[in-house]
C-alpha cells in the first residue's frame, strides 16, 4: 500500500534541502528521499559558500526565507568581502566553513521543519498518469529499488552528479557521484521513458592533503576579514573563532609532470567526452589551455576546526592516483604533504533546461521539477537557488496559487533561471556578476530589500524576520531624510554622501545621527540590535547617494525591459505557423517556447527582424481575437 505526499523531492544535496524546506514550510506534506540521510547537506567539493556572483544568490535564499544562509553562518569558520576594492554591484560575501559543521546546521534546520519527513532509499521509477482533457502527462507517484512507493502530485528531481555517475581516475573508473557512494541509474532510463533528452556533463575535485605534512612557513598567509559579515540577514554578527587559508602556486615542475602524462589523462585519452565546467578547469585544463603561464595559484583551505584535511582549490584532476602525490609534492610548501584523498572527475547525466519552465516544472509532464546539477549547473549556490523556487513552485501547484517567477531586474536567481530556460547550455553552467545586466542593482548589501517581501508574501518570512526588515527600511528612510536636511561644512550630509571620494564621506562622524532620536524606531520599536541596523542604514544610504545617477539609469533600462516582458505570448502560439521567419528561427522559437517578447528577444541567434515578425504576428492575432469579440457583442 503505497503512502502519500503532497510533494517528494528527490536527492538532500543543497537544491534539495532548500526544496523540501521550502515546500515543508509553505504547509505542504513534504517527503524526502536521500540515499544517505547523514549526507543531507554535505559539501561534496569547495567547504566554501559565496562567492562573486554566488555570495549574491546566498543573501537572495536568505531574504526569500531559505536555509543557505542561516547554516553558512552557523558553520563559517572564515568570511571575507570579496571585491572590497571594486564598486558595491561586485562586493561578493564567502565563507569558508567546517564541512561537518555545515552539513549538521542543515540536517539540524530540515528536521525541525514540520510537515517534512526524510527517507532513505534509491529511486527507481517516477510514475504518471494522462488525465481526461489534461495536455500532458500528470505525475502520479514514485516507487523506490527496494518496492517501496509513495503517491504524490509533485516531485522536485534534485539528483546533482549522481544521474547514472561515473567517478575516473586515470585508467580507473567507479561507478558513484561522489567518492565512497553509490549511482543513481534507474531514474536516468525512467525520464528517458517520460520523453526527457539526456545529456552528459562532467566535473571534478583536487586532490584533500593531510594538515600536519604542510609547511605553514613556506605559504602566503590569507587571513579572513577582521570583522566578519554574516550571510544571514538575521544575523548581527559572526561570533565563531576564524581561521586562516593559505595560498601558494604550481611551478614548471609541477606544469611537466602533468604533461608528461596528459596521455593518461581521462579527459585526454578519450575516456570522458562530455563537456567539463569552462570556469572551474582542472590543472590538466590549466596547463595545456594556457601554456604560458608558468605558474597558476592554489589555495589551500583547512575543511574545518578539527578536521585533518586540507582542500586544495585550485589542482582539481582526475590524473593517474601515482601521478597526483608527486605532482603535489613538487608545489612550493608541500613538499611533504601526504594526499589522503585524490582527486577525480565525475560525469553524470542532466537534462537540457530547454526542457524547462521559469518555474523549473517540465515542460512534458506536469508536477515534475527539476533543480540543481540535473539542469546543468555548477556550484552549490546554484544548486540552492533553484531548489527554494522549484519547492516554492511545486507547493504553489499543489495550493493552487500563482508560480514564484521573477524577473531579471529582482534577482540573481532570476537570472540564473531564465539563462538556462532561455538559451540553454552545453557545459556546467557557473553564475557571475557579468551574466546580470542590472547588476548595479542586485547587489549583496540590498538583497533584503528587493526579495523580503516576495518571501513575505509567499508565506516563507516569519514575523521575527519580517519585523527586523521593517524596522532596517524605517532606519534607511530616517537616515536618508536625516542627511538631506543637516549640513556639514556648508554641505548636506547627503552630498558628502554622493562625493566621488568616499574617503571624505567615510571620514564623517555620523554618531550625530546615531545618537539622535531621528531613527523612526518609535513606529517599530528600538530593537536590540539597534547598531547594526543603523550601520547597515547609513551603508544603503550611502550606496544610492554615491552611484545615484546609474542607479536611475539601470531603472529606466528596467522600464524598457518590462514593456518587453509585458508583451504576453500565448501558450499555444504556433511559431511554424509564420512563413516569414528563418528556418533557425521557427527552430528555436519553438524549441523554447518563450512565454514573453523580452525572452524572445533573448534567445541566442534572433535578429531584431526576427522579433519583428512576430511581434506582427502577435498584434495581427490580437487584432482578429478583438475583432470577434467586438462582433460577438453585437
Amino acid at each position: 500500500m503505497a503512502s502519500s505526499f503532497e510533494i517528494i523531492v528527490i536527492g538532500g544535496g543543497h537544491a534539495g534541502a532548500e526544496a523540501a524546506w521550502a515546500a515543508a514550510r509553505l504547509g505542504v506534506p513534504t517527503l524526502l528521499i536521500t540515499m544517505n540521510r547523514e549526507a543531507i547537506g554535505r559539501m561534496s567539493c569547495n567547504p566554501a559558500i559565496g562567492g562573486i556572483g554566488k555570495g549574491q544568490m546566498v543573501r537572495e535564499i536568505d531574504a526569500i526565507g531559505g536555509l543557505m544562509g542561516l547554516a553558512s553562518d552557523l558553520g563559517g569558520i572564515q568570511f571575507r568581502m570579496l571585491n572590497r576594492r571594486k564598486g558595491p554591484a561586485v562586493w561578493a560575501p564567502r565563507a569558508q566553513c567546517d564541512r561537518r559543521l555545515y552539513a549538521t546546521a542543515v540536517q539540524d534546520l530540515l528536521d525541525s521543519t514540520s510537515n517534512l519527513t526524510i527517507v532513505e532509499g534509491c529511486v527507481e521509477g517516477i510514475e504518471v498518469e494522462q488525465r481526461s482533457g489534461a495536455d500532458r502527462p500528470v505525475v502520479r507517484s514514485l516507487r523506490l529499488e527496494d518496492g517501496r512507493a509513495f503517491r504524490c502530485r509533485c516531485v522536485v528531481i534534485t539528483t546533482g552528479t549522481f544521474l547514472r555517475a561515473l567517478m575516473h581516475a586515470g585508467e580507473e573508473k567507479t561507478e558513484g557521484g561522489r567518492i565512497g557512494e553509490g549511482s543513481a541509474a534507474g531514474l536516468s532510463a525512467t525520464l528517458r521513458a517520460l520523453g526527457l533528452e539526456l545529456g552528459r556533463l562532467k566535473t571534478g575535485t583536487p586532490p584533500r592533503i593531510a594538515r600536519d605534512s604542510v609547511d605553514d612557513d613556506r605559504l602566503e598567509v590569507q587571513p579572513g576579514d577582521d570583522v566578519p559579515l554574516p550571510f544571514s540577514f538575521m544575523n548581527d554578527a559572526i561570533t565563531q573563532p576564524q581561521i586562516c587559508c593559505w595560498i601558494t602556486y604550481t611551478n614548471d615542475k609541477t606544469h611537466a609532470m602533468i604533461r608528461e602524462n596528459l596521455h593518461r589523462a581521462p579527459m585526454y585519452s578519450g575516456r570522458i567526452t562530455s563537456q567539463g565546467p569552462r570556469y572551474c578547469p582542472s590543472i590538466e585544463d590549466k596547463v595545456v589551455r594556457f601554456a604560458d603561464k608558468p605558474r597558476h595559484q592554489i589555495f589551500l583551505e583547512p575543511e574545518g576546526y578539527d578536521s585533518d584535511r586540507i582542500y586544495c582549490n585550485g589542482i582539481s584532476t582526475s590524473l593517474p592516483l601515482d601521478v597526483q602525490e608527486p605532482m603535489v609534492r613538487s608545489i612550493d610548501g608541500l613538499e611533504r604533504a601526504r594526499v589522503v584523498q585524490h582527486g577525480y572527475a565525475v560525469e553524470y547525466d542532466y537534462v537540457p533546461p530547454h526542457q524547462t519552465q521559469a518555474t523549473l516544472e517540465t515542460k512534458r509532464i506536469e508536477g515534475l521539477y527539476l533543480a540543481g546539477q540535473i539542469n546543468g549547473t555548477s556550484g552549490y549556490e546554484e544548486a540552492a537557488g533553484q531548489g527554494l523556487v522549484a519547492g516554492v513552485n511545486a507547493a504553489a501547484h499543489v495550493l493552487g496559487r500563482e508560480p514564484l517567477v521573477m524577473g531579471r531586474d529582482q534577482s540573481y536567481i532570476a537570472v540564473m533561471i531564465d539563462d538556462l530556460v532561455t538559451k540553454g547550455t552545453i557545459e556546467p553552467y557557473r553564475m557571475f556578476t557579468s551574466r546580470a545586466e542590472y547588476r548595479l542593482l542586485l547587489r549583496s548589501d540590498n538583497a533584503d530589500a528587493r526579495l523580503t517581501p516576495i518571501g513575505r508574501k509567499l508565506g516563507l518570512v516569519d514575523d521575527a524576520r519580517w519585523h527586523r526588515f521593517a524596522t532596517k527600511q524605517t532606519a534607511i528612510h530616517a537616515f536618508e531624510s536625516w542627511a538631506k536636511s543637516h549640513r556639514h561644512n556648508g554641505r548636506s550630509y547627503f552630498d558628502w554622501l554622493s562625493r566621488t571620494n568616499t574617503e571624505d564621506a567615510a571620514s564623517i562622524d555620523w554618531q550625530a545621527w546615531k545618537t539622535s532620536e531621528d531613527h523612526g524606531f518609535s513606529k517599530t520599536g528600538v530593537p536590540s540590535d539597534r547598531d547594526a541596523l543603523l550601520n547597515e542604514a547609513i551603508t544603503a544610504v550611502r550606496i544610492d547617494a554615491k552611484y545615484g545617477g546609474y542607479i536611475r539609469r539601470q531603472e529606466r533600462e528596467i522600464e524598457r525591459y518590462h514593456r518587453m516582458e509585458s508583451r504576453r505570448i500565448p501558450s499555444d502560439f504556433d511559431f511554424t505557423a509564420i512563413p516569414q521567419l528563418r528556418n533557425e528561427a521557427r527552430e528555436k522559437l519553438s524549441k523554447i517556447a518563450p512565454r514573453t517578447l523580452g525572452q524572445a528577444q533573448r534567445i541566442s541567434g534572433l535578429t531584431p527582424a526576427d522579433l519583428a515578425v512576430v511581434m506582427l504576428y502577435l498584434d495581427s492575432k490580437r487584432r482578429r481575437q478583438d475583432f470577434q469579440h467586438k462582433t460577438a457583442d453585437q
